[in-house]
Protein backbone atom coordinates (compact mmCIF):
# COMPACT_ATOMS: atom_id res chain seq x y z
CA UNK A 1 0.00 0.00 0.00
CA UNK A 2 2.85 2.37 0.88
CA UNK A 3 4.58 1.77 -2.48
CA UNK A 4 1.28 2.39 -4.28
CA UNK A 5 0.84 5.70 -2.44
CA UNK A 6 4.34 6.78 -3.43
CA UNK A 7 3.62 5.79 -7.04
CA UNK A 8 0.38 7.78 -6.95
CA UNK A 9 2.11 10.87 -5.59
CA UNK A 10 4.82 10.65 -8.23
CA UNK A 11 2.18 10.22 -10.93
CA UNK A 12 0.27 13.26 -9.71
CA UNK A 13 3.45 15.34 -9.65
CA UNK A 14 4.33 14.08 -13.12
CA UNK A 15 0.91 15.11 -14.40
CA UNK A 16 1.25 18.50 -12.75
CA UNK A 17 4.48 19.27 -14.57
CA UNK A 18 3.35 17.71 -17.86
CA UNK A 19 0.32 20.00 -18.02
CA UNK A 20 2.13 23.23 -17.21
CA UNK A 21 1.10 26.19 -19.30
CA UNK A 22 4.51 27.45 -20.49
CA UNK A 23 6.26 29.26 -23.34
CA UNK A 24 10.04 29.36 -23.82
CA UNK A 25 11.15 32.76 -25.08
CA UNK A 26 14.53 33.45 -26.68
CA UNK A 27 16.20 36.79 -27.41
CA UNK A 28 18.67 37.40 -30.23
CA UNK A 29 20.30 40.62 -31.42
CA UNK A 30 22.72 40.32 -34.35
CA UNK A 31 22.94 37.56 -36.98
CA UNK A 32 26.13 36.63 -38.79
CA UNK A 33 27.90 39.81 -37.65
CA UNK A 34 31.06 38.69 -35.88
CA UNK A 35 32.18 42.26 -35.18
CA UNK A 36 30.07 42.06 -32.01
CA UNK A 37 30.53 38.56 -30.55
CA UNK A 38 28.72 39.30 -27.26
CA UNK A 39 25.42 39.92 -29.07
CA UNK A 40 25.95 37.97 -32.29
CA UNK A 41 24.81 34.51 -33.32
CA UNK A 42 26.49 32.86 -36.30
CA UNK A 43 24.18 31.81 -39.10
CA UNK A 44 25.25 28.18 -38.83
CA UNK A 45 24.43 28.16 -35.11
CA UNK A 46 21.10 29.94 -35.64
CA UNK A 47 20.13 27.42 -38.28
CA UNK A 48 20.98 24.59 -35.87
CA UNK A 49 18.63 26.21 -33.35
CA UNK A 50 15.79 26.39 -35.85
CA UNK A 51 16.40 22.87 -37.10
CA UNK A 52 16.27 21.51 -33.55
CA UNK A 53 13.03 23.35 -32.79
CA UNK A 54 11.51 22.03 -36.02
CA UNK A 55 12.59 18.44 -35.44
CA UNK A 56 11.36 18.49 -31.83
CA UNK A 57 7.92 19.76 -32.80
CA UNK A 58 7.99 23.19 -31.17
CA UNK A 59 5.16 25.52 -32.13
CA UNK A 60 6.49 28.95 -33.13
CA UNK A 61 4.48 31.94 -31.89
CA UNK A 62 4.96 35.68 -31.63
CA UNK A 63 5.53 37.17 -28.21
CA UNK A 64 1.97 38.51 -28.00
CA UNK A 65 0.55 35.17 -29.11
CA UNK A 66 2.53 33.50 -26.34
CA UNK A 67 1.15 35.95 -23.78
CA UNK A 68 -2.41 35.34 -24.96
CA UNK A 69 -1.91 31.56 -24.89
CA UNK A 70 -0.60 31.72 -21.33
CA UNK A 71 -3.50 33.87 -20.11
CA UNK A 72 -6.10 31.61 -21.73
CA UNK A 73 -4.38 28.34 -20.74
CA UNK A 74 -4.13 27.45 -24.43
CA UNK A 75 -0.57 26.08 -24.66
CA UNK A 76 -0.91 22.52 -26.00
CA UNK A 77 2.70 21.41 -26.33
CA UNK A 78 6.25 22.68 -26.70
CA UNK A 79 5.99 26.36 -27.64
CA UNK A 80 8.69 28.91 -28.43
CA UNK A 81 8.55 32.68 -28.85
CA UNK A 82 11.62 33.94 -30.70
CA UNK A 83 12.35 37.62 -30.12
CA UNK A 84 14.90 39.97 -31.65
CA UNK A 85 15.94 43.21 -29.96
CA UNK A 86 17.09 46.53 -31.48
CA UNK A 87 16.30 46.06 -35.18
CA UNK A 88 19.80 45.53 -36.53
CA UNK A 89 20.16 45.24 -40.29
CA UNK A 90 21.71 41.79 -39.92
CA UNK A 91 18.33 40.44 -38.82
CA UNK A 92 16.68 41.57 -42.03
CA UNK A 93 19.54 40.40 -44.25
CA UNK A 94 20.52 37.18 -42.48
CA UNK A 95 18.10 36.15 -39.74
CA UNK A 96 14.74 36.69 -41.44
CA UNK A 97 15.51 34.48 -44.48
CA UNK A 98 16.32 31.57 -42.15
CA UNK A 99 13.12 32.07 -40.17
CA UNK A 100 11.16 32.00 -43.43
CA UNK A 101 12.98 28.86 -44.57
CA UNK A 102 11.93 26.99 -41.44
CA UNK A 103 8.44 28.46 -41.30
CA UNK A 104 8.96 30.27 -37.99
CA UNK A 105 7.66 33.61 -36.83
CA UNK A 106 9.21 36.04 -34.33
CA UNK A 107 8.77 39.40 -32.61
CA UNK A 108 11.11 42.26 -33.49
CA UNK A 109 11.47 44.88 -30.76
CA UNK A 110 12.68 48.18 -32.25
CA UNK A 111 13.85 51.45 -30.69
CA UNK A 112 12.62 54.11 -33.07
CA UNK A 113 15.42 56.69 -32.82
CA UNK A 114 17.90 54.36 -34.56
CA UNK A 115 15.63 53.27 -37.42
CA UNK A 116 17.39 53.96 -40.72
CA UNK A 117 20.72 54.54 -39.01
CA UNK A 118 23.99 52.77 -39.73
CA UNK A 119 23.62 48.99 -39.23
CA UNK A 120 19.90 49.34 -38.42
CA UNK A 121 16.80 48.46 -40.43
CA UNK A 122 14.84 51.28 -42.03
CA UNK A 123 11.06 51.67 -42.03
CA UNK A 124 10.61 49.93 -45.38
CA UNK A 125 12.55 46.90 -44.18
CA UNK A 126 10.53 46.81 -40.96
CA UNK A 127 7.33 46.94 -43.01
CA UNK A 128 8.57 44.07 -45.19
CA UNK A 129 9.36 42.01 -42.10
CA UNK A 130 5.87 42.76 -40.80
CA UNK A 131 4.35 41.57 -44.08
CA UNK A 132 6.38 38.36 -43.73
CA UNK A 133 4.59 37.69 -40.43
CA UNK A 134 7.06 39.23 -38.00
CA UNK A 135 5.41 41.02 -35.08
CA UNK A 136 6.79 44.49 -34.32
CA UNK A 137 7.17 45.39 -30.65
CA UNK A 138 8.14 48.57 -28.84
CA UNK A 139 11.67 48.89 -27.42
CA UNK A 140 11.45 52.60 -26.47
CA UNK A 141 12.56 55.58 -28.53
CA UNK A 142 16.20 56.16 -27.54
CA UNK A 143 17.01 52.88 -25.72
CA UNK A 144 18.03 54.62 -22.47
CA UNK A 145 19.11 53.29 -19.10
CA UNK A 146 15.78 54.00 -17.43
CA UNK A 147 17.05 53.11 -13.96
CA UNK A 148 19.66 55.89 -14.14
CA UNK A 149 16.97 58.57 -14.38
CA UNK A 150 16.25 60.44 -11.15
CA UNK A 151 13.24 59.23 -9.20
CA UNK A 152 11.65 62.66 -9.52
CA UNK A 153 11.52 62.52 -13.33
CA UNK A 154 11.64 58.79 -14.06
CA UNK A 155 7.89 58.22 -14.55
CA UNK A 156 7.40 61.17 -16.91
CA UNK A 157 10.55 60.29 -18.85
CA UNK A 158 9.48 56.65 -19.26
CA UNK A 159 6.01 57.70 -20.39
CA UNK A 160 7.44 60.21 -22.87
CA UNK A 161 9.78 57.59 -24.37
CA UNK A 162 6.99 55.07 -24.91
CA UNK A 163 4.46 57.58 -26.21
CA UNK A 164 6.98 58.88 -28.74
CA UNK A 165 7.90 55.45 -30.08
CA UNK A 166 4.24 54.32 -30.14
CA UNK A 167 3.26 57.38 -32.18
CA UNK A 168 6.08 56.84 -34.68
CA UNK A 169 5.28 53.16 -35.16
CA UNK A 170 1.56 53.78 -35.47
CA UNK A 171 2.19 56.34 -38.19
CA UNK A 172 4.72 54.20 -40.08
CA UNK A 173 3.16 50.75 -39.66
CA UNK A 174 -0.54 51.51 -39.30
CA UNK A 175 -0.88 50.01 -35.84
CA UNK A 176 0.52 50.40 -32.36
CA UNK A 177 2.54 47.56 -30.81
CA UNK A 178 0.95 45.70 -27.90
CA UNK A 179 4.16 44.23 -26.46
CA UNK A 180 7.24 45.94 -25.06
CA UNK A 181 10.85 45.00 -24.27
CA UNK A 182 12.73 46.91 -21.58
CA UNK A 183 16.07 48.29 -22.83
CA UNK A 184 18.87 46.20 -21.28
CA UNK A 185 16.14 44.28 -19.45
CA UNK A 186 16.14 46.91 -16.70
CA UNK A 187 12.71 47.40 -15.10
CA UNK A 188 11.06 48.62 -11.91
CA UNK A 189 7.52 48.30 -10.60
CA UNK A 190 6.55 51.86 -11.58
CA UNK A 191 6.93 51.09 -15.30
CA UNK A 192 4.42 48.25 -15.43
CA UNK A 193 1.16 50.15 -14.74
CA UNK A 194 2.17 52.76 -17.31
CA UNK A 195 2.50 50.06 -19.97
CA UNK A 196 -0.84 48.53 -18.97
CA UNK A 197 -2.50 51.94 -19.13
CA UNK A 198 -1.12 52.45 -22.65
CA UNK A 199 -2.63 49.20 -23.94
CA UNK A 200 0.28 46.77 -23.78
CA UNK A 201 -0.57 43.16 -22.88
CA UNK A 202 2.90 42.11 -21.78
CA UNK A 203 6.57 43.03 -21.63
CA UNK A 204 9.88 41.22 -22.00
CA UNK A 205 12.82 41.49 -19.64
CA UNK A 206 16.25 39.85 -19.95
CA UNK A 207 16.38 37.62 -16.90
CA UNK A 208 16.55 34.05 -18.17
CA UNK A 209 13.80 31.53 -17.57
CA UNK A 210 10.49 30.18 -18.88
CA UNK A 211 7.19 32.08 -19.09
CA UNK A 212 4.47 30.21 -17.21
CA UNK A 213 0.98 30.76 -15.81
CA UNK A 214 2.39 32.26 -12.61
CA UNK A 215 4.79 34.64 -14.36
CA UNK A 216 4.55 38.41 -14.14
CA UNK A 217 3.58 38.99 -17.77
CA UNK A 218 5.04 42.50 -17.62
CA UNK A 219 8.45 41.09 -16.73
CA UNK A 220 8.65 37.95 -18.85
CA UNK A 221 11.94 36.06 -18.81
CA UNK A 222 13.86 35.30 -22.00
CA UNK A 223 16.94 33.17 -22.60
CA UNK A 224 19.66 35.26 -24.31
CA UNK A 225 21.23 33.68 -27.38
CA UNK A 226 24.73 34.52 -28.62
CA UNK A 227 27.89 32.66 -29.53
CA UNK A 228 28.78 32.53 -25.81
CA UNK A 229 25.40 31.26 -24.59
CA UNK A 230 23.93 29.64 -27.68
CA UNK A 231 25.91 26.50 -28.47
CA UNK A 232 23.61 23.69 -29.55
CA UNK A 233 24.14 21.87 -26.25
CA UNK A 234 23.27 24.99 -24.25
CA UNK A 235 20.34 25.70 -26.55
CA UNK A 236 18.84 22.24 -26.08
CA UNK A 237 19.14 22.53 -22.31
CA UNK A 238 17.39 25.89 -22.25
CA UNK A 239 14.49 25.22 -24.61
CA UNK A 240 13.72 22.00 -22.71
CA UNK A 241 13.72 23.83 -19.35
CA UNK A 242 10.57 24.23 -17.28
CA UNK A 243 9.55 27.27 -15.30
CA UNK A 244 9.96 27.54 -11.55
CA UNK A 245 6.89 29.21 -10.08
CA UNK A 246 8.29 31.54 -7.45
CA UNK A 247 5.58 32.83 -5.11
CA UNK A 248 7.63 35.67 -3.68
CA UNK A 249 10.91 37.34 -4.61
CA UNK A 250 12.50 40.29 -2.87
CA UNK A 251 15.94 41.85 -2.78
CA UNK A 252 17.46 43.18 0.45
CA UNK A 253 20.22 45.71 -0.21
CA UNK A 254 20.37 47.79 2.98
CA UNK A 255 21.18 47.21 6.62
CA UNK A 256 22.67 44.09 8.21
CA UNK A 257 21.18 41.68 5.67
CA UNK A 258 22.53 43.15 2.46
CA UNK A 259 24.13 45.99 0.54
CA UNK A 260 23.94 47.42 -2.97
CA UNK A 261 26.93 45.32 -4.10
CA UNK A 262 26.13 42.26 -1.94
CA UNK A 263 22.34 41.98 -2.01
CA UNK A 264 20.38 39.11 -0.53
CA UNK A 265 17.65 37.68 -2.76
CA UNK A 266 14.82 36.03 -0.80
CA UNK A 267 12.65 33.52 -2.67
CA UNK A 268 9.61 31.41 -1.79
CA UNK A 269 8.16 28.50 -3.79
CA UNK A 270 6.40 25.17 -3.29
CA UNK A 271 8.43 21.98 -2.94
CA UNK A 272 5.83 19.75 -4.65
CA UNK A 273 7.48 17.39 -7.13
CA UNK A 274 10.89 19.07 -6.85
CA UNK A 275 14.18 17.66 -5.55
CA UNK A 276 15.16 20.77 -3.61
CA UNK A 277 18.26 19.04 -2.22
CA UNK A 278 19.63 18.87 -5.78
CA UNK A 279 19.17 22.60 -6.39
CA UNK A 280 21.94 24.47 -8.19
CA UNK A 281 22.65 28.15 -7.54
CA UNK A 282 24.67 30.60 -9.65
CA UNK A 283 25.67 34.25 -9.32
CA UNK A 284 27.37 35.94 -12.27
CA UNK A 285 30.85 37.06 -11.35
CA UNK A 286 30.83 35.49 -7.90
CA UNK A 287 30.18 32.34 -5.91
CA UNK A 288 26.61 31.71 -4.76
CA UNK A 289 25.90 31.39 -1.04
CA UNK A 290 22.48 29.97 -0.18
CA UNK A 291 20.36 28.97 2.78
CA UNK A 292 17.20 26.86 2.43
CA UNK A 293 14.31 26.06 4.76
CA UNK A 294 11.52 23.60 3.89
CA UNK A 295 8.34 23.80 5.98
CA UNK A 296 5.77 21.12 6.74
CA UNK A 297 3.28 22.53 4.25
CA UNK A 298 5.88 22.22 1.48
CA UNK A 299 6.77 25.90 1.38
CA UNK A 300 10.43 26.51 0.53
CA UNK A 301 12.10 29.69 1.73
CA UNK A 302 15.60 30.40 0.53
CA UNK A 303 18.08 33.23 0.48
CA UNK A 304 20.90 33.62 -2.03
CA UNK A 305 23.71 36.13 -2.04
CA UNK A 306 27.13 36.61 -3.67
CA UNK A 307 30.22 35.59 -1.75
CA UNK A 308 32.13 38.63 -3.00
CA UNK A 309 31.02 42.16 -3.83
CA UNK A 310 29.50 42.65 -7.28
CA UNK A 311 31.23 44.99 -9.72
CA UNK A 312 28.98 44.72 -12.79
CA UNK A 313 25.97 46.91 -13.45
CA UNK A 314 23.76 43.86 -14.07
CA UNK A 315 24.04 40.49 -12.32
CA UNK A 316 21.86 37.41 -12.74
CA UNK A 317 21.07 35.25 -9.71
CA UNK A 318 19.93 31.86 -11.03
CA UNK A 319 18.61 28.66 -9.46
CA UNK A 320 17.80 25.38 -11.22
CA UNK A 321 16.00 22.43 -9.61
CA UNK A 322 15.17 18.95 -11.01
CA UNK A 323 11.75 17.36 -10.59
CA UNK A 324 10.56 13.76 -10.25
CA UNK A 325 10.53 13.30 -14.03
CA UNK A 326 14.10 14.50 -14.51
CA UNK A 327 13.03 17.88 -15.92
CA UNK A 328 14.93 20.94 -14.74
CA UNK A 329 13.16 24.10 -13.58
CA UNK A 330 14.82 27.51 -13.96
CA UNK A 331 14.41 30.87 -12.25
CA UNK A 332 16.62 33.95 -12.37
CA UNK A 333 16.58 37.36 -10.75
CA UNK A 334 18.28 40.35 -12.37
CA UNK A 335 20.02 42.68 -9.93
CA UNK A 336 20.94 46.12 -11.27
CA UNK A 337 23.28 48.68 -9.70
CA UNK A 338 22.29 51.95 -11.41
CA UNK A 339 24.78 54.66 -12.34
CA UNK A 340 27.75 52.30 -12.20
CA UNK A 341 28.78 52.18 -15.84
CA UNK A 342 27.15 50.52 -18.80
CA UNK A 343 28.18 46.90 -19.33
Amino acid sequence: MKSFAIFLLLSLASGLFAQRNEVVSLVYHRFGDDRYPSTNISLSTFEKHLKYLKEEGFESVTFSQGIKMITSDAVKGKTVAITIDDGYLSFFENGLPLLKRYGFTATLFVNTSTIGGNDFMDWEQIKKAQIEGIEIGNHSNTHPYFLDVSERTSESFFRQEIESSQAQMTQALGQAPIVFAYPYGEVNEEMKPILKEMGFIGAAAQNSGVIHAGSDLFQCPRFPMSESFGTLTQFKEKVEMRGLEVIKAEAISTGYNGSIDKPRINLEFKEEGLFVESMQCFVQGSECLKSVQIYRDGLVKMAIRPKTALSSRRTLFTITIPDNDGNWHWYSYLWVIPNTGND
